[in-house]
């Protein structure tokens, strides 16, 4: 069978808009095209790939399966034939997935979002969760860009580093710990919570008070930043959280800012891409764009 391989980016659009209307909006041909298109699909591959229910349609179980590699398959090829054009930001039609930490995203979200509309208003944004253990959606180039604490281990990721944040006590309104100078003994002896989405109750502030003999509690983990500040609000906990990118949070909360009464360690950012992206003018213009975006995060007077 002679394939067209065209049918692979009508696919991609079709599993990515889950509609006929909206594949065909998206690559710009009408309705009964890209029914005729799918109509193709669906004889090549012996599957319906769509199906029907209620006023929707939902992909098949072969479909869900073969979607990450299809998309790979159609963001390669478009980088193989337009890696010499140049890049005209008013026409340019392309989703992008961000995998940002949620403080992060809670930050900085807004701005990257009004920031890449306003130069290419046909470029969509999809903002995912950070996950809670290592997955290889980057490297499968399910996921564009990506925000870490640490450089990559894998050498075909790239990283950038784009700024260091520094770690404040955020703790509720009148708890014990704001009435006076905060030692490190006062500081170990108060009740902890951690942020950490795999339930960790431990992290490297506990490191750092090893180092001065101290030891403190930890009676609970917070999947993220935004549940952890919750936290401290309602209770007597004390949570230890980067400063410039939740200070917002911690302001609209109401709750109070403490120095650590001891060095701790700073938090390194990093954006993270793979490689295969390193010459992609679109994909460049979207990591300098993130890196503007956050670093006027760090650049703020307060941070």
């Amino acid at each position: 069978m002679q394939l067209d391989l065209n049918l692979l980016t009508a696919l991609d659009a079709l599993l990515e808009e889950g509609s006929v209307a909206g594949a065909a909006a998206r690559l710009h041909v009408t309705a009964p095209a890209m029914s005729r298109s799918l109509g193709r699909i669906r004889k090549a591959t012996n599957d319906q790939i769509l199906v029907r229910t209620g006023r929707s349609m939902v992909p098949t179980t072969r479909a869900l399966a073969m979607r990450a590699e299809v998309h790979a398959l159609v963001q390669q090829a478009h980088h193989l034939l337009s890696t010499q054009q140049e890049l005209d930001l008013a026409t340019l039609d392309r989703v992008f997935t961000v995998r940002w930490h949620d403080a992060l995203t809670a930050a900085c979200g807004s701005a990257l979002i009004t920031a890449v509309h306003h130069q290419a208003p046909g470029v969509r944004l999809r903002l995912t969760a950070e996950p809670g253990t290592n997955t290889p959606e980057l490297r499968r180039g399910e996921v564009d860009l990506e925000s870490s604490t640490s450089r990559p281990a894998l050498a075909d990721i790239s990283h950038r580093l784009v700024g260091t944040d520094r770690l404040v006590i955020a703790v509720r309104p009148g708890h014990p710990l704001t009435r006076g100078p905060l030692s490190p003994e006062g500081y170990a002896a108060a009740e902890h919570l951690t942020v950490s989405r795999r339930g960790s109750l431990r992290d490297p502030i506990d490191d750092a008070l090893t180092t001065h003999g101290l030891e403190r509690r930890v009676v609970a983990a917070g999947p993220t930043a935004a549940v952890a500040l919750q936290l401290a609000r309602d209770t007597d906990l004390v949570v230890a959280l980067p400063d410039a990118v939740t200070r917002a949070a911690r302001e609209q909360l109401g709750l109070a800012t403490l120095p650590p009464p001891l060095p701790l360690p700073d938090v390194p950012l990093y954006l993270l891409w793979h490689q295969r992206y390193d010459d992609d003018r679109a994909h460049t213009w979207l990591r300098e764009t993130a890196t503007e975006t956050v670093r006027a995060l760090f650049a703020s007077p307060n941070a």
